[in-house]
């Protein structure tokens, strides 16, 4: 277990940490968890402690667990909304001079706080890819209290922890376990990668047997497959890309089916800010849907996650997320226990 150099850092993305230091956050998630279980008082960990959190984007069960996670750790989070603020902005940004720069917000809340969580994706950077990233990586240069991610349009790192989590407590551990990343069909094309790309990062780094499926247009960034690809061959499991559902869910333990964005509604130069075109490949797979029939396909101990929220009827079927082998809630209570466990150690 790695005990030191969490004090202070950044929370970004999985990339930014080693596999090591991963498994102690997910061990402190474990006591932190079991400590809520019986009912253990553990509000002396952060107290007198504030966690300032921005929300450029809705949020139900991000902006609750956070909340509630620094209640239970002795601290206070304060909710920022950049519609009853000065939007923090990078220099250079449309209509900037009508707001105020990141580098100046950063520093004033540094002053005050003890970390900030940002979470900003799609609409409010109007779809460039990286771009919401970037912003964070900016707010991280400017202060010197930690940055948590709490989703961007690149990763979801605090997502990925309670996905490996779960995992890890269905089965044990994650040799040989077969874990299904999926397309699946929505009516909306505004879905940012951040879960896919740090659902495979996380899974690839545990070194489980990873299967990316997509249909053609919805491919992810290069960069994060070559990163899994790296994780799959150190860690002792596989990565494979599939274009056809059916075969991808055969022999699987995990099905994660999730709607994500095409390439096209992307703005220039990863995509081609066509909005039209996205919805255009959407439509013409809308069979791609985790139903029944391909949950037979997997194995019969296979468990079915989601992020949530889930489209339902169009992600999944109802007696799919309703079912049996659902673990939906077993994590998004996760997202509680691991994002405690992030601040415990880098707040402290």
């Amino acid at each position: 277990m790695k005990t030191e150099s969490f004090k202070g850092r950044d929370f970004l993305t999985l990339l930014d940490y080693s596999r090591e230091e991963v498994e102690t956050i997910l061990d402190t998630a474990l006591d932190l968890k079991r400590r809520f279980a019986v009912d253990e008082p553990h509000d002396h960990l952060l107290r007198g402690r504030t966690l300032f959190m921005i929300f450029y984007n809705q949020s139900l069960r991000t902006r609750n667990s956070f909340e509630a996670g620094m209640t239970q750790l002795g601290g206070h989070a304060h909710f920022l909304d950049p519609g009853t603020m000065y939007a923090p902005a990078l220099e250079g940004d449309e209509r900037a001079y009508e707001t105020e720069r990141v580098s100046d917000v950063a520093r004033v809340l540094d002053r005050m706080g003890h970390a900030i969580a940002i979470r900003v994706y799609g609409d409010p950077v109007g779809w460039v890819y990286g771009r919401a990233h970037e912003l964070i990586r900016n707010f991280a240069y400017w202060a010197d209290i930690p940055i948590i991610n709490m989703e961007c349009d690149k990763y979801h790192p605090c997502q990925a922890l309670a996905d490996i989590l779960t995992v890890k407590e269905k089965f044990g551990g994650y040799e040989g376990v077969k874990f299904v990343m999926s397309w699946a069909y929505s009516p909306s094309v505004h879905k940012p990668r951040a879960v896919p790309q740090s659902a495979i990062i996380g899974a690839t780094m545990m070194g489980m047997d990873v299967v990316l499926a997509h249909p053609e247009g919805m491919e992810l960034d290069d960069e994060v497959l070559v990163a899994c690809q790296g994780y799959a061959e150190r860690y002792g499991g596989s990565f494979a890309i599939s274009n056809d559902m059916r075969e991808a869910f055969e022999g699987a333990d995990v099905v994660y089916p999730k709607a994500w964005t095409a390439v096209p509604m992307l703005a220039k130069p990863v995509g081609e800010g066509d909005e039209k075109k996205a919805q255009e490949i959407f439509d013409s797979n809308k069979d791609w849907i985790c139903d029944a029939e391909k949950m037979e396909l997997a194995h019969k101990q296979a468990i079915y996650m989601h992020c949530l929220p889930c489209d339902r009827g169009f992600e999944a079927a109802n007696d799919v997320i309703d079912g049996p082998q659902s673990v939906v809630f077993d994590e998004a209570e996760n997202r509680l226990h691991v994002q405690k466990a992030v601040m415990v150690l880098t707040m402290r």
